[in-house]
């Protein structure tokens, strides 16, 4: 099992009296991509904002490749950030912003080879303000790859991305993850979550409540997978309703819960059977997003609204 490179026992982050982060416990191992999700006041943005020395923690440890997180100074060099809503020079070009921030290093990658690499050697003496909110967010990746971090942070990287800018930023983090780098994820979006992660924590109210990879949470918090009779209307429910009691009529669907394989061959028989007509049936399997809505009772947030915690 590769090293952890973040360790975190007993967090604790206080306001006044509100408890932002209530005690948690987790740890980050070298190559994940590690996704910290929960809704909005969950305890997320102050999680990370502790671990990226932002925020001094009100109790609790932090190690962060093995540096302890008072010694802020020298983890910064070894990790790189980007922020929920990026933002940089408007009336500077591509390169110019990146170089600006790799300035900021003593160790700095070469720039014209991560320009490069998230594919924006083409755009390099364009105005940042110009740019398409997919092309400014690769120069906000490229600003947290200037100084060649182990880990990096990345806040609610697609958020606002049209689906093509989304699924470019998706092959990016897959790309660091082949390099070996360790991905810190928080995101709204459970489907890039269950896509991208190794391992997921799921937070709500300052605590974890669930961890594990997205197939084990899934196996253990999701529900039966749902099998949706398209157009069977009553008939079909009548035929259904005595093998299986939790049938329901859903407009002109049948909506029943199934364990395995064998009971879907017994609805098409019953069916059949009733010479029931039906147009097809789809089996639903639980997602991470099922899971979270279950866990949380929280909506996911929608496009556009912000994170404040």
């Amino acid at each position: 099992m590769a090293e952890a490179v973040i360790e975190v026992e007993g967090l604790r982050k206080q306001y006044d009296n509100i408890v932002a982060v209530d005690g948690i416990d987790f740890s980050v191992r070298r190559g994940q991509v590690f996704s910290l999700l929960g809704p909005n006041g969950a305890g997320k943005t102050t999680t990370v904002e502790m671990l990226e020395c932002l925020r001094p923690p009100s109790a609790g440890r932090v190690s962060i490749l093995g540096l302890d997180i008072s010694q802020g100074r020298r983890i910064k060099d070894r990790i790189g950030v980007l922020p929920q809503g990026f933002n940089a020079f408007a009336l500077l070009t591509v390169r110019e912003n990146v170089e600006y921030f790799a300035g900021m290093f003593d160790a700095a990658v070469d720039v014209d080879e991560l320009l490069r690499w998230v594919k924006l050697d083409g755009r390099q003496n364009e105005l940042f303000k110009n740019l398409s909110g997919g092309m400014k967010q690769r120069v906000g990746i490229a600003t947290s790859l200037v100084n060649d971090p182990e880990i990096v942070f990345l806040d609610e990287p697609t958020t606002g991305l049209d689906p093509s800018a989304r699924r470019d930023v998706w092959r990016m983090i897959g790309n660091l993850r082949d390099q070996g780098k360790t991905v810190f994820l928080t995101t709204h979006y459970m489907e890039e979550a269950e896509m991208l992660s190794d391992y997921i924590c799921i937070m709500n109210h300052g605590r974890i409540i669930c961890r594990g990879t997205p197939r084990e949470i899934i196996l253990e918090h999701g529900g039966s997978p749902v099998a949706f009779v398209r157009g069977a209307g009553e008939k079909g429910l009548r035929l259904l309703q005595k093998a299986f009691p939790d049938a329901a009529l859903v407009e002109d669907d049948l909506k029943v819960t199934v364990h395995n394989g064998r009971r879907v061959s017994e609805i098409l028989n019953l069916l059949d059977a009733g010479e029931a007509h039906y147009d097809e049936i789809v089996i639903k399997k639980s997602t991470l997003e099922d899971v979270f809505l279950r866990l949380t009772g929280e909506e996911l947030m929608k496009e556009g609204e912000e994170d404040e915690e």
